[in-house]
């Protein structure tokens, strides 16, 4: 009986942070729209942020009920999954038209934001100062963006016309009462799912880092998932590679610090070479294959997609047997 409430635990939460996740987008993008705010702005940081939040609600209740190497696990395990699972199958399922500005904008950023995480991980201990270091890291990261994306260049007011797809006309009012009521099921399902995954670990055995890794980091990487996919199917390819990377940068620079405040930590060496290599591995094969891609003028297609699934699967099983 035991198992099957940690197990409905997982799928109910993981259910309920997806849809939960598309409400709070929806309506602060609605609000927002609706207060003036241009909707290059909201795709930049509102729906970044609510693609994001799985991770930072999940992460903040690991770390406040005591479990913070699941939120430890959950970030990196996410960066991993949005490369080799989110990435991976949305190029098999379409291939991606790779914008030649990633070179010189986003993919930059991640790289530098990926090495400075594990130079922060390498005395093995998360407190409230590497967390600052990260948010300040995030406060430059987003002057940098707004720097760059503030020009209104044809590339960018078509970004701004594919992100405005995402919001709907209703009013501010019920724009507000939904993100509320996104918010409020967003902690609800992070709850179900923090209860699940750690009651799961410790009835089988199995670490909580490693469930964080790899369960948790799945089930908080899905609305990456349905983001990606939908923009590419239609034809968004900006957006579908630009939500990977944006999330990636703020799993570390606006995830991270929730443990890194609410519940300092040692962390294990493993996490640092094993865990943190793979991260740095993944960053850094995704950013050979992009620039290959844009050299050549083509698409991202299925067999650079197998590739990065395939290296998500095997380390995946490595991390079980």
């Amino acid at each position: 009986m035991q198992y099957v409430l940690f197990t409905l635990g997982i799928i109910g939460g993981i259910i309920g942070l997806v849809w939960s996740a598309d409400r709070f987008v929806l309506g602060a993008s609605t609000t927002a729209r609706n207060l003036g705010v241009s909707t290059l702005v909201i795709g930049l940081t509102i729906v970044s942020f609510g693609t994001s939040a799985p991770e930072i609600v999940t992460s903040a209740t690991a770390a406040l009920s005591g479990s913070p190497e699941l939120a430890i696990g959950n970030v990196l395990g996410s960066n991993i999954a949005n490369i080799g699972l989110v990435l991976g199958l949305t190029a098999l399922i379409c291939p991606i038209i790779i914008p030649a500005s990633l070179l010189k904008e986003e993919l930059p950023a991640l790289l530098i934001v990926t090495l400075a995480a594990l130079i922060i991980f390498l005395d093995l201990y998360l407190n409230w100062v590497d967390g600052v270091i990260l948010l300040v890291l995030l406060v430059c990261f987003t002057l940098f963006v707004f720097k760059i994306k503030g020009s209104l260049s044809e590339t960018h007011l078509a970004e701004d016309e594919e992100v405005s797809e995402f919001i709907t006309d209703i009013s501010t009012a019920k724009s507000l009462g939904l993100m509320l009521f996104g918010l409020i099921l967003l902690i609800i399902s992070a709850n179900a799912l923090v209860y699940g995954a750690t009651g799961i670990a410790r009835a089988l055995g199995v670490s909580e880092l490693v469930i964080g890794l790899t369960i948790v980091a799945i089930g908080t990487s899905l609305p990456e998932l349905a983001a990606s996919v939908t923009s590419v199917l239609k034809g968004h390819h900006d957006l579908a590679i630009g939500n990977i990377i944006g999330s990636n940068i703020l799993n570390l620079l606006l995830v991270l610090p929730v443990p890194a405040f609410l519940a300092p930590l040692h962390i294990d060496a493993i996490v640092l070479w094993r865990d943190g290599g793979v991260m740095l591995a993944m960053t850094l094969v995704l950013t050979v294959f992009l620039i290959m891609k844009i050299k050549s003028g083509k698409k991202f297609g299925r067999f650079f997609g197998a590739v990065l699934m395939l290296l998500y699967l095997t380390y995946t099983t490595f991390l079980f047997v």
